[in-house]
């Protein structure tokens, strides 16, 4: 076969496995992301049959991937909701960062894997992941709960923060002086607020570029631009992720609604590729040495998530109940954890395997979890607990 007929062989007989395998994933209600961490690590080095052939592909898609998912993310919010979650939730994102990620830095720091590599499993065990959290309150039909705002308004600080820690740990990884490390972050911040400042103050005629009733020039039009703006901002040092961001705070109204339902289909193939992708990149041959460390780790920053989510609700008022689920709610990890691992996985040899294992678990574990906070007895415990706290 040529090269060109062994890459479509590879890529369409992954695609097809995956869908197979996001099936399985919705029949016992969990996340596909594992699964298509499953199939990458498989298929990839060390695994059971290593696709060659196929990895440039797989590389390119990816790099589409983590553009899209962060441009859908950004979407979801304007920039006046991104402004007043910060305001409103200071103190949990304060509190979310140090129960999070220092966790992270000491953990890494015990290993012996240096500052570098402490910083970038920091942000791996800091931040939940947007997509996996959104799925569960959908599915479990806790949108319109008292706690789901708290949840929210953690998880637009966290999104809003890597925005500034993202060149941060890729200025890290380069391994600059520290003084050119302080200019290509400062570059960075500044980049990322002057973008802000005009999503604040020219959002609306930005949107007006694009109409939203034709369907293909709205989707090529703010793919375009947002592709564009990506690695406009990785040339000044500010991640592609970063830039993809901050286009989709800068859309709102109509234009933002239409170009979500256009885009999310194709989000949702490239986002899988991602994963697939960082599979593929990482070897499967060093996963058992990670299990241990990971079990560790997930067990610690999921304990860490939840008295977050528990601390942030009952601040706001939130009864008992909804203080465990808007915990629990906060401790899956998935892309940006991902994101993080590609791009300092130079810094420890073992940091890829490690994520890949510390995502699995709490994507699995916050999906069984949540489940749990809806049964009859978790309910009568928290009421019991709450009953003798009333009589004393």
């Amino acid at each position: 076969m040529t090269d060109t007929t062994i890459v479509l062989v590879e890529v369409g007989a992954l695609l097809f496995g995956m869908s197979l395998l996001g099936r399985l994933a919705d029949r016992f209600g969990l996340s596909p992301i594992p699964l298509y961490l499953v199939a990458g690590l498989a298929f990839g080095t060390g695994g059971v049959l290593p696709m060659d052939a196929s990895q440039g592909f797989f590389e390119i898609g990816s790099e589409i991937g983590v553009i899209l998912l962060l441009a859908l993310l950004g979407l979801e919010y304007s920039a006046d909701e991104l402004l007043r979650g910060l305001r409103r939730s200071k103190f949990a994102g304060l509190l979310d960062m140090v129960l999070n990620a220092l966790p992270g830095a000491a953990f890494a720091l015990i290993l012996g894997w240096g500052p570098a590599a402490a910083v970038a499993v920091a942000g791996i065990c800091w931040v939940t992941s947007s997509g996996v959290a959104a799925k569960l309150l959908r599915d479990l039909g806790r949108i319109s709960n008292r706690e789901t705002p708290v949840i929210l308004s953690i998880l637009v600080i966290e999104d809003l923060a890597m925005a500034f820690y993202l060149p941060t740990v890729s200025a890290l990884v380069i391994g600059v002086s520290l003084l050119q490390g302080a200019y290509r972050v400062a570059i960075a911040v500044a980049v990322v607020l002057v973008i802000l400042f005009v999503a604040l103050r020219f959002g609306s005629t930005i949107s007006r570029l694009f109409t939203p009733d034709l369907a293909e020039p709205l989707l090529l039009g703010v793919l375009g631009l947002t592709m564009l703006v990506a690695g406009l901002a990785e040339e000044v040092s500010v991640s592609a992720a970063v830039g993809a961001f901050l286009v989709g705070i800068a859309l709102s109204g109509r234009v933002a609604q239409s170009a979500r339902e256009v885009l999310t289909p194709l989000r949702d193939l490239f986002a899988a590729v991602f994963f697939v992708f960082f599979g593929l990149a990482t070897d499967a041959s060093q996963l058992p040495q990670m299990i241990v460390p990971g079990l560790i780790l997930a067990a610690i920053t999921m304990l860490t998530k939840v008295l977050t989510g528990y601390i942030a609700a009952r601040r706001a008022g939130i009864g008992r109940p909804g203080r465990w689920r808007a915990g629990i709610g906060l401790t899956p990890r998935g892309e940006f954890s991902i994101v993080i691992a590609g791009i300092a996985g130079s810094t420890a040899p073992m940091l890829a395997p490690l994520a890949a294992v510390y995502v699995f678990i709490t994507v699995i574990g916050a999906t069984l979890l949540a489940r749990l906070s809806d049964t009859a007895w978790f309910r009568r415990v928290t009421t019991a607990k709450k009953k003798v706290a009333a009589d004393q």
